[in-house]
């Protein structure tokens, strides 16, 4: 046997510990186990409520009892006795109340207005037309430098400027085409501009350069003026007042929504396709008739183009769904694609969102039926404001192709268009 050294010890005997021990040190495990499993269960459902507040509509339209639901999304609920309510400010002199919407119908989101009215007729259109309109100012689509016998010299970076920019006057003088800033730079006189960005007004002066080929030159390269061809989505025919697009007139360089001084609508007809495939978007080919006009154009917005209409309105007279009533499931889209005769396609409302900040990509669409998919491959450049129709009802406009799936797309709600809409000055019939 070894002898141990001093400091050695027998090793020690594991301590036995009471059985209560153990049974709190279980019920310590369940307890946090449990706490993990509400967290877990419960940041969602804070994070759906934070969502859902910041985006939801703080105000509503009902008709009656039968719009106080969600049908496009099962999560969210009026409160208990909204229908009544609405039910009963139908019928009364109040036409006006506040209401909760609830997760589950449990969860409270947030207080929102509604306001109870008949839905609006409105004549579901689907035809093409042409746009012709002029800038309020001149846009600057493109900054380069101007070569001169000295060297390269860039007037409008020089001056600040920037692609995007309106410039609505120099000198004081009210610019409306290309050729009235040409006019100007040519005197070689120092350019005193009041420019539009962003919303806000901005001034500064430019000093024309003259180019080593003669004449005096700014760098700058502006646009005035668009056409193009779109669909007409619907027409106040009480008002004559008409809709189309679903989303405003960018330009092609700038991206931005063009500021309208005037322009109109005229007659068009659809001549071709270029059909649509996944990264190259097809495109509708069409003529204009520019003796045969339509009506005159009041606003180019977000939500579509906007305008007197100066017609008879033909063609089926329908009730403009409340956002809320939209939901996913088939449905129809009204569209031409030959000729002037719009005709209905099968298509699938595959999700409905309600987010208020964005106003026109409020449903995604799949395009469904076989016969406009064999022709156009999907939506197109020119199907903008194509009426999409559920249930009797003129639910909404397509607005948007998916790039790298045309089957798919983006449309907006027929309710939004209308909102804008009764804000123009009618010609009445």
């Amino acid at each position: 046997m070894l002898k141990k050294h001093r400091g050695e010890h027998e090793p020690r005997r594991p301590v036995k510990l009471p059985a209560m021990f153990h049974r709190r040190a279980g019920i310590k495990g369940w307890v946090q186990r449990l706490a993990a499993a509400a967290l877990a269960v419960t940041m969602p459902l804070f994070g759906a409520v934070s969502y859902y507040q910041k985006t939801l509509p703080d105000s509503f339209y009902m008709q009656s009892a039968d719009s106080a639901y969600f049908s496009g999304n099962e999560l969210l609920h009026f409160s208990s006795g909204t229908g009544q309510k609405a039910a009963e400010a139908s019928t009364g002199l109040n036409q006006n109340f506040f209401t909760d919407v609830n997760l589950f119908g449990v969860i409270p989101i947030k207080d929102v207005h509604v306001s109870v009215a008949d839905k609006p007729q409105v004549v579901v259109s689907g035809e093409p037309f042409g746009v012709k309109m002029f800038t309020d100012g001149v846009v600057v689509v493109g900054i380069s430098p101007v070569q001169t016998k000295s060297g390269s010299e860039n007037p409008g970076e020089k001056a600040g400027l920037k692609v995007g920019d309106v410039i609505v006057q120099v000198n004081s003088q009210t610019v409306k085409s290309n050729d009235d800033l040409i006019a100007l730079a040519r005197t070689g006189d120092k350019l005193n501009i009041h420019y539009r960005r962003d919303g806000s007004d901005g001034y500064t002066s430019i000093q024309p350069v003259e180019s080593k080929d003669g004449g005096y030159k700014i760098g700058i390269w502006v646009r005035d003026s668009t056409a193009g061809i779109g669909t007409m989505t619907f027409i106040d025919a009480t008002r004559g007042v008409f809709a189309g697009l679903g989303h405003g007139i960018s330009d092609s360089d700038t991206r931005e929504i063009m500021p309208l001084e005037n322009g109109e609508i005229v007659d068009a007809a659809i001549s071709g396709v270029k059909k649509g495939k996944a990264g190259t978007p097809g495109e509708l080919r069409g003529n204009f008739f520019n003796s045969s006009v339509l009506g005159s154009l009041k606003q180019n917005g977000e939500t579509g183009v906007y305008g007197q209409y100066y017609r008879q309105a033909e063609g089926e007279t329908l009730p403009i769904a409340y956002k809320q009533e939209v939901k996913a499931g088939a449905a129809q889209i009204l569209t031409t694609i030959d000729g002037e005769t719009p005709t209905l396609y099968d298509i699938e409302i595959e999700k409905v969102g309600l987010n208020d900040r964005e106003k026109t990509r409020n449903m995604v669409i799949h395009i469904t039926d076989g016969i406009l998919l064999s022709k156009t491959g999907g939506i197109v450049q020119g199907m903008s404001g194509s009426p999409i129709l559920q249930n009797g009802q003129l639910v909404g406009a397509v607005t948007h192709v998916l790039v790298n799936d045309p089957t798919r797309g983006y449309g907006i709600f027929a309710e939004n268009m209308y909102d804008t809409a009764r804000q123009i000055e009618g010609n009445a019939q």
